[in-house]
């Protein structure tokens, strides 16, 4: 019987995944944070095993992963690895921005921040730019609503009101977990064909 939920995040040098068993939600969460790096390539199967033995990846019913903006590499080997599983176990998948997820967490420590109106969340890159995300409040869905997905920002543009990008995985991905739970609990079809990751600059950078 498909009883497990599982997220995975790795839109930071850190690897977040969570683990939910539907027939005992309220004890069964299980959450776990890796300083991977660059390690991520080894390291993504071991830790998944560590809170879900592959045994029991069959009895997966949905997924959920961070398409970021984040490492090229570290965003792509988590959404190929959710979007293997959810084909292969025919299950639901749930692909949500890294900016997404934080927006709550930034929204709720920003007091001056009017929660009914929507606010921009930005991160500096080292000779790239800024990427740029539009959010608002959403606690019917339990999150935020991704009014506009991060994406290179024009350099003459000031988004208002804007939060910076604050690393957070644990929070981050146990929020992934609450929101694949919510999807799941609804029934929201999610097919896998469309989640992707978020790309806002090259890899390469400039050439």
């Amino acid at each position: 019987m498909t009883r497990w939920l599982l997220a995975l995040h790795s839109s930071t040098p850190a690897l977040g995944v969570a683990v939910l068993d539907l027939e005992d939600p309220q004890h069964s969460r299980q959450q776990l944070v890796l300083p991977c790096g660059r390690g991520l390539t080894n390291e993504l199967i071991e830790a998944v095993q560590h809170l879900l033995p592959s045994d029991q990846w069959g009895d997966i019913a949905r997924l959920a992963v961070a398409t970021g903006p984040g490492g090229f590499t570290g965003t792509r080997l988590t959404v190929v690895m959710a979007r293997t599983l959810a084909q292969q176990l025919d299950c639901a998948l749930d692909g949500v921005s890294s900016f997404a997820l934080m927006a709550p967490r930034l929204a709720a420590a920003a007091p001056s921040l009017d929660p009914t109106s929507p606010f921009w969340i930005v991160q500096t890159l080292p000779r790239r730019g800024r990427v740029a995300g539009c959010y608002r409040l959403n606690p019917g869905q339990l999150g935020a609503e991704e009014l506009e997905p991060p994406a290179l920002l024009a350099d003459e543009l000031q988004p208002t009101p804007a939060l910076v990008m604050e690393e957070q995985v644990e929070a981050d991905v146990g929020h992934l977990l609450d929101l694949c739970h919510h999807a799941h609990g609804l029934q929201r079809p999610a097919a896998w064909s469309t989640v992707l990751p978020v790309y806002p600059t090259s890899p390469v950078g400039v050439v």
